[in-house]
């Protein structure tokens, strides 16, 4: 498959910017004030869902000031897309949570099939209790379950296509330093 970076280029440069660097970085602070909070004494185990999950937790693990262990893991619906597929995991949990806490660390709550999946697997898999941090939720009324939220949200955001942070546009700019829409997305 050919990529035509010229586009690539364009969609950066003509997207908007809903969150720069700064407003992202404090939501990421505030997210660890309240996981340092709540999970410090429950020696959780934390999942970063990969790909998109993978800035986010970078940026979010060294505000945690408790031992844990960390792993990742890698599902998705996308496959570099613009719209989501069948569920398919690249990587279950390789370290066991049974009757432990786990956080998982995620980009986006977006319709949430992918993270209503893992969540699903967790809790059969034996967890004790299972927290969710992802850095962006869309506002929308299409979630998978009408019950599904998120323990940690950093920021939300209007229903358009995002990039940057981790997520990506085709498989490109998750390392935009912002969190930006795409245009006519």
């Amino acid at each position: 498959m050919s990529v035509d970076l010229e586009h690539i280029c364009q969609v950066k440069a003509e997207a908007d910017c809903l969150y720069n660097e700064a407003q992202v970085d404090a939501a990421i602070e505030a997210i660890a004030q309240k996981i340092n909070a709540e999970l410090a004494n429950r020696n959780p185990v934390v999942f970063c869902v990969m790909n998109g999950g993978l800035v986010f937790a970078g940026r979010l693990l060294p505000k945690l000031d408790f031992p844990l262990e960390l792993s990742y893991l890698h599902a998705t619906r996308y496959r570099n897309e613009t719209s989501g597929g069948d569920l398919f995991w690249k990587a279950k949990p390789e370290l066991s949570f049974i009757d432990r806490d786990v956080l998982i660390i995620d980009d986006i709550l977006d319709e949430g099939h992918t993270l209503h999946a893992i969540l699903e697997f967790c809790r059969h898999a034996g967890a004790a209790a299972v927290h969710t941090a992802v850095l962006i939720e869309k506002e929308h009324q299409r979630k998978a379950s009408p019950d599904l939220k998120a323990d940690y949200v950093g920021l939300s955001c209007i229903d358009r296509y995002i990039f940057g942070y981790g997520m990506d546009y085709k498989g490109y700019w998750r390392n935009a330093p912002g969190i930006y829409a795409v245009k006519g997305l």
